[in-house]
């Protein structure tokens, strides 16, 4: 086991590395979510935009 974990540490932590950045990116969405917000867009350029009508409801 400690062989194992020896040969493949690099690609161990890589993929802990990948695996923390999309729960962080999970997290963020579940708060902007949570928030009201629109998850896919930042709202910056809505003109045009085919989704403009679910992130303003106003």
């Amino acid at each position: 086991m400690i062989q194992f974990v020896t040969n493949y540490l690099g690609t161990i932590i890589i993929a802990l590395v990948i695996c923390a950045v999309v729960v962080a990116i999970l997290c963020s969405m579940r708060k902007k979510r949570k928030a009201g917000k629109s998850t896919t867009c930042d709202c910056t350029s809505c003109a045009g935009c085919p989704s403009a009508g679910i992130c303003h409801k106003d």
